[in-house]
């Protein structure tokens, strides 16, 4: 197509339009300061100092659109290390800013500054991010919102509005940094939450915590894009709108199948994207929000306790936006028993991809190599000397395969680039379990794990196939299992013990959800599919914390390629040293 210019004016235009396609195209790049410091905060009538990203409870909302370039420079200020993962973010060949602590960097020390740079690849919709060191994610954290590219519509119908970000999270009146210290020490539990959180407020079903309450002000009649985010540390939540539908239409960043329920529910280190229908017309009444645990353990163990927020409808008669009125009817929703894994099952089969043709399912038709994972709790000798808490004077422990990682004093990704590797980490995790038993029955006698640092090697663009099998060793339980640097397809789920000649005949090939953390069903196995196309070393963990801390968790070591755009970056020269 000819372009003629006649004018000085029409020259303008034209570079304008043309500079605005160069956007689109390659699109921008954004920069950001997080400032870890730390704050004092007050809630259930207890102040305590925590640590935050520049004051901020949660911490700021991070924006950019799919292809932009994002440069996040962290500066320390605290006398604990920190480090910062950007989950979901692919990552592609940028390992070093994927942030978890001895994985991918050595932590950024107090008075330390480290910029994150990577670009947001084939990606839109929301993620999160949240401190990869000990504990402290139960204050670091906060949204990622990420739009499409300029031009590109939604694949669903569009909302007339985008609400704020809804964080759910954990609240405990004491320093979690104490807690985990000290169940650590005695082999024990750590002490469980105080409260949930929306967006950092308990709401009035607690004690003390009236004004702090999250509220939603919406007007009838209108549509609008609800993001859900799950950063609570060690707790899967049901949630729900009273006399409200959700649309589920994405979720990790991926649009799905849209389908409505009247509750849901997400996984800690899930994100889940709803549309909300308000009332045609203007009800006279506000609405509760809750969210409270999905726990298949006993009773007492966990905090069954529910966070409210209150949707609140403006009043299109009143001359202003008026506060909350107590004088209208609130309405509650139901939610299901704390065990109810029925529900959770029905919920999470109904999640497929779009699978059309501007969204494709890529999901790897054939296999290279298979995998076979149990992931569960066992034990560890007490220490002489000591008296542990744990089942039988043990200590308690987590493990992948038995396999209880042990974080080296280095980061592994540096070890791997460098090549110097002995003394790390061995390349020789099991791709099975080296004791094969009866997984969801009754447990061996001998629950205890082994300890090491072992990494799972593959060749550049291998695809892989993975099923993870929980374990009734010291009780079955879900696990919601995150992979760092890539997506994986969820192709198959079921209970019991999986059977590999007659299970993967039921796989779903065809529009498989897709999304970077799954739960590993209670008593069952979930299957996985993805091709190692990111080169780096890659965390792989439980992102229940405390499943986390005694070791559910490994990493896979994927090698370069052959051509240079399949190879990993060099380290940025403001690599933090251990």
């Amino acid at each position: 197509m000819a372009i003629t210019i006649s004018s000085g004016l029409h020259c303008s235009l034209l570079m304008a339009t043309l500079m605005l396609l160069v956007v689109q195209a390659q699109g921008i790049t954004r920069h950001y300061d997080f400032n870890i410091q730390m704050a004092n905060v007050t809630r259930l009538c207890g102040t305590k100092s925590i640590v935050t990203v520049n004051g901020q409870f949660p911490g700021p909302e991070l924006i950019a659109r799919e292809g932009d370039r994002v440069h996040v420079r962290v500066t320390n200020h605290v006398a604990h290390n920190m480090s910062i993962h950007w989950h979901g973010i692919r990552q592609m060949r940028t390992g070093w800013a994927d942030g978890p602590a001895y994985v991918t960097q050595c932590p950024i020390q107090k008075g330390q500054t480290y910029v994150y740079k990577f670009t947001v690849t084939a990606q839109r919709g929301t993620l999160w991010w949240h401190a990869h060191i000990s504990w402290f994610r139960s204050t670091v954290y906060g949204a990622i919102v990420i739009l499409p590219k300029l031009g590109v519509p939604y694949p669903f119908p569009a909302p007339h509005k985008e609400l704020p970000p809804v964080i759910f999270g954990e609240w405990w009146l004491s320093d979690t940094e104490a807690i985990v210290n000290t169940a650590l020490k005695v082999g024990g539990a750590p002490n469980i939450s105080d409260a949930f959180t929306i967006n950092g407020l308990p709401g009035p079903l607690y004690n003390c915590s009236a004004k702090d309450t999250f509220k939603l002000k919406v007007e009838p009649g209108k549509r609008y894009l609800l993001r859900l985010v799950n950063a609570a540390l060690n707790d899967e939540l049901f949630f729900s709108v009273a006399n409200h539908t959700l649309t589920v239409v994405k979720v990790n960043a991926v649009y799905v199948k849209p389908f409505t329920v009247r509750t849901l529910v997400i996984s800690p280190g899930q994100t889940t994207n709803v549309l909300l229908n308000t009332k045609p017309a203007y009800p006279g009444a506000n609405f509760y929000m809750f969210a409270r645990p999905y726990s298949t353990i006993r009773p007492g163990t966990f905090d069954n306790s529910t966070v409210a927020g209150i949707l609140e409808y403006r009043n299109p008669g009143s001359p202003s936006a008026a506060s909350f009125d107590k004088a209208l009817p609130i309405f509650k929703p139901m939610l299901p028993y704390f065990n109810d894994t029925n529900f959770v099952t029905k919920f999470t089969t109904k999640l497929r991809s779009l699978a059309t043709k501007q969204y494709p399912a890529a999901v790897p038709q054939s296999v290279d190599r298979r995998f076979f994972f149990t992931i569960g709790l066992g034990t560890l000798p007490c220490p002489k000397n000591m008296t542990c808490q744990g089942p039988n004077g043990t200590q308690f422990a987590a493990a992948v395969n038995n396999v209880s990682l042990v974080l080296p004093s280095t980061a592994l990704l540096q070890s791997h680039f460098t090549g110097l590797t002995s003394g790390v980490y061995a390349a020789n995790f099991p791709a099975m379990p080296l004791s094969p038993f009866n997984y969801t029955g009754t447990p061996p006698n001998n629950t205890h794990v082994a300890t090491g640092t072992k990494l799972l090697a593959l060749s550049f663009n291998t695809s892989v196939e993975l099923v993870m099998q929980d374990t009734s060793i010291l009780g079955i339980e879900s696990h919601p299992l995150h992979l760092h640097g890539f997506n994986f397809f969820v192709v198959g789920q079921g209970f019991g013990n999986y059977d590999a000649v007659k299970d993967p005949a039921k796989f779903n090939l065809v529009d498989p959800v897709e999304r970077n953390t799954v739960g590993v069903p209670a008593g069952g196995w979930v299957a996985i599919r993805f091709l190692a196309d990111n080169p780096g070393v890659w965390f792989m963990h439980c992102h229940l914390e405390v499943h986390t801390t005694w070791g559910l968790r490994m990493a896979w070591q994927v090698q370069d390629g052959s051509k240079p755009s399949q190879k990993l970056l060099p380290p940025p020269s403001d690599m933090p040293k251990c």
